[in-house]
């Protein structure tokens, strides 16, 4: 290598946009990520040694660390460009260790941005690994591992094997489980509200409402009854002028909002673009809490701004982190040149860069001046005022760069002009039933912005937190049907009123995050016995603890020494003294058997049961359906599911059955078992099943290369989802690679029995 220096940076994809800036004595190379970590089965932390992890180079990188170890030996200074945020330089400080590089050939470059002008500063301002940083990132590291070691074993005991908990995953869980207890919970309230459609002298029409809600039926009408005179005027109007200022440039969790509410991403998508966008250099570093804009970008916003729109519609500032925990003074997520006003390789780089670029320009521009005007409605009947309101933009301000992307949407239209006295004649008047909401559903976006008001988890772990509650199964992307109801429409017209009684669907739901239900019994358990690190102030206060590391105020050791001693108490307690926890509850009796009918937690997810199984007698089980849930089954609907399996009909002899297996709603016929993806089991028909059936088998027909028989065995060479393969076996099938200079279709009887001899999985179990 004729380069005298290695620059060693996280992604591939970095390399060519650095290399741009970079003269030919430097070879850039990428770690593609962290190099080591804890052990993965096992603690990885001596306890007795004030805490001191154990980490070792993970698997998939020891051809990276060696080949980085050559380029290292060659260079004659390393400089390491990771990420400027913890993890960055928890995994710079990880290659020094692995590379065993010496402080003198090493050095730390920084930048927010990857352009020429924030590349060259970093090589002009080295410095050495801030210690700090690391430690704070290993402490959250360790946190992490003690919770889940201690914990998830705890929870394979009294609950179900195979579960795991984690520390602010746990918390996230939490709120979810919390928010549909409420939404159950919830008692909703009908009222009736009033709406008209109104006419000026000039015949122009605008809407009026009452500000007042009526409580039943006769009381919207009796309000209805006393507006036929139609002697409405004008008997107030007020204006007031206001304004709406920009928002402030985006941070992690506000581009996660809006790319979720303008651009339907979701967390780990945004972050995903954000960081191919990064990495080519169009936007600044994607992880930050800060609003702050370098003075180099407050100015070149101000010429854009001053260039395209006018010097009425700059007006540069400089916006102030509010966050308790902002963890690093990083600029706000912008673009790297304002004079770039698209970018992207694709689509979706291209919409969320428009959104990066517009609000952060848009956060430089003067406020939009409105004036507010609303007027008062009277009729001398009447015990209730209408209520008319609009807004007139005097000056469109950062309006001007948004107008047509949806921030300005909630702007109200123009009013005709009135005058006190003005007589106005009724089109008509609505009166509709309403019902009261309950709280909305989290979506992924709105998780993070609860998260951050809490103070818990930090920009660079959002996204893989609710991530990985959805990997565990604790929490689903869910998309309720909705159920019927009735509402009442009340119209006056020509002073006639009409009644109409008309139906609306509600509690939909589309793209929000249920729990599932074994995610709420891991929540009660996990709060019934660890109170503490499932509290939301607790968990924030640990957050703050971290910041205090980062910022040399905390020794690490000391912080999770006071974290441990109590953590491992109420740990030994629960596994001592805890009841086992299945989110049991009883419904009510079977009017058959007069046995108490239970939901619960089974081995292989929620069941219903009646009765109880002794000695005498085996209690009747009954797997719950995907749509159903332990807190909210009705005692019908547990009852119904003991009408399974369910007889369709008879199809070539053999009887043709829809049930619930531990793998979901199912049909079967002889022994072809196809899965209910749309249908329900209880209604699926004879012919939807048959339809079912016959693709299953022409599938099947499709797949199958060879089929040998070896005494009893039946070995079968099919063509699957990832490839061919051999399975073997009728009832309890063994599956079998078959190696790549293999032609599946040459098989025979003996090749297929010696490469399952040779198959790894076979010669571990022998």
């Amino acid at each position: 290598m004729s380069a005298k220096y290695l620059v060693i940076v996280e992604s591939p994809a970095k390399i060519k946009t650095i290399s741009k800036f970079l003269g030919s004595d430097y070879v850039i190379k990428a770690s593609f990520g962290h190099v080591r970590d804890l052990p993965s089965k096992q603690l990885g932390i001596d306890i007795e040694k004030q805490f001191e992890p154990k980490y070792v180079t993970m698997t998939d990188k020891k051809k990276v660390i060696q080949e980085l170890k050559t380029a290292s030996n060659k260079a004659e200074l390393v400089y390491i460009a990771t990420d400027p945020d913890r993890e960055g330089e928890a995994i710079a400080w990880h290659l020094v260790q692995a590379l065993k590089l010496s402080d003198d050939k090493v050095r730390r470059v920084v930048f927010n941005e990857i352009t020429k002008t924030a590349v060259k500063a970093a090589f002009e301002n080295l410095r050495t690994l801030n210690v700090d940083l690391v430690n704070a990132q290993q402490a959250r590291r360790v946190l992490d591992r003690l919770v889940g070691f201690e914990v998830s074993p705890v929870l394979w005991k009294k609950v179900k094997t195979g579960l795991s908990a984690g520390r602010v995953q746990s918390v996230a869980v939490r709120l979810i489980v919390e928010r549909e207890a409420e939404i159950n919970a919830f008692d909703s309230q009908a009222v009736f509200r009033v709406k008209g459609t109104f006419f000026d002298k000039e015949k122009t029409s605008f809407e009026a409402s009452v500000d007042h809600d009526f409580v039943d039926k006769e009381d919207a009408r009796a309000f209805l009854e006393t507006c036929k005179s139609d002697s409405f005027k004008v008997v107030d109007i007020q204006k007031k002028d206001s304004k709406r200022s920009p928002s402030p440039p985006y941070t992690t969790s506000s581009l996660q909002q809006d790319a979720s509410r303008k651009c339907r991403f979701s967390v780990s998508k945004t972050m995903q673009v954000a960081q191919r966008l990064y990495e080519a250099g169009h936007i600044t570093y994607m992880r930050t809490d800060s609003v702050a804009l370098s003075n180099d970008a407050v100015a070149a916003a101000k010429t854009i701004i001053c260039d395209t729109y006018g010097e009425a519609y700059s007006s540069p500032k400089k916006y102030q982190t509010k966050s308790k925990g902002a963890q690093e003074a990083h600029e706000a997520i912008r673009p790297a040149y304002f004079t770039k006003k698209t970018a992207g390789a694709t689509k979706d780089e291209q919409r969320l860069y428009d959104l990066i670029y517009q609000r952060a320009l848009a956060s430089q521009m003067s406020a939009a001046a409105l004036e507010k005007t609303t007027v008062t409605l009277r009729d001398s009947s009447v015990d209730h005022p209408f209520l008319a309101q609009g807004e007139v933009i005097v000056f469109d301000g950062f309006l001007k760069l948004y107008q047509g992307v949806g921030d300005a949407s909630d702007t109200k239209g123009f009013l005709p002009a009135f005058a006190v006295n003005d007589a106005v004649s009724i089109d008509q008047i609505d009166a509709k039933q309403r019902y009261s909401r309950p709280p909305a559903r989290y979506t992924e976006a709105s998780l993070v912005k609860k998260l951050e008001e809490l103070g818990i988890g930090r920009p660079s772990t959002y996204a893989p937190t609710i991530s990985t509650i959805q990997k565990r199964g604790y929490v689903s992307m869910g998309f309720l049907e909705g159920k019927q109801r009735d509402i009442y429409l009340l119209t006056l017209q020509n002073a006639v009123i009409s009644e109409e009684l008309k139906q609306e669907t509600y509690g939909a739901d589309k793209a929000k995050l249920l729990p599932s239900d074994i995610g709420a019994v891991v929540s009660k358990f996990l709060l019934q016995h660890f109170d503490e690190i499932m509290d939301y102030n607790f968990t924030a206060s640990l957050e703050k603890q971290l910041d205090d590391i980062a910022d040399g105020d905390v020794s690490w050791q000391e912080m999770i020494k006071r974290f441990y001693d109590p953590f491992h108490l109420a740990v030994d307690k629960t596994v001592s003294d805890a009841e086992r926890e299945s989110g049991e509850r009883e419904l009510g009796v079977d009017p058959s058997s007069k046995e108490p009918v239970i939901v619960r937690l089974g081995r292989y997810g929620p069941i219903a049961q009646i009765g109880r199984t002794t000695e005498d007698k085996k209690a009747k089980y009954a797997s719950l359906l995907t749509t159903q849930s332990l807190d909210t089954i009705t005692l019908e609907e547990a009852l119904d599911l003991f009408k399974l399996p369910r007889e369709l009909g008879e199809f070539e002899g053999e009887k043709v059955t829809a049930a619930i297996g531990r793998f979901g709603p199912y049909v079967r016929h002889k022994s072809t078992f196809v899965s209910l993806k749309e249908q329900d089991p209880m209604t699926v028909t004879m012919d939807e099943a048959l339809v079912l059936i016959r693709e299953s088998v022409e599938q099947k027909k499709k797949a199958l290369i060879h089929e040998f028989k070896k005494g009893d065995l039946i070995i079968k060479v099919l063509d699957g989802r990832y490839g061919p393969y051999i399975s073997a076996g009728e009832k309890r099938k063994k599956n079998y690679k078959i190696p790549k200079t293999v032609d599946p279709k040459t098989l025979t009887l003996d090749i297929c029995l010696t490469l399952m001899n040779d198959d790894p999985k076979s010669k571990k179990k022998k």
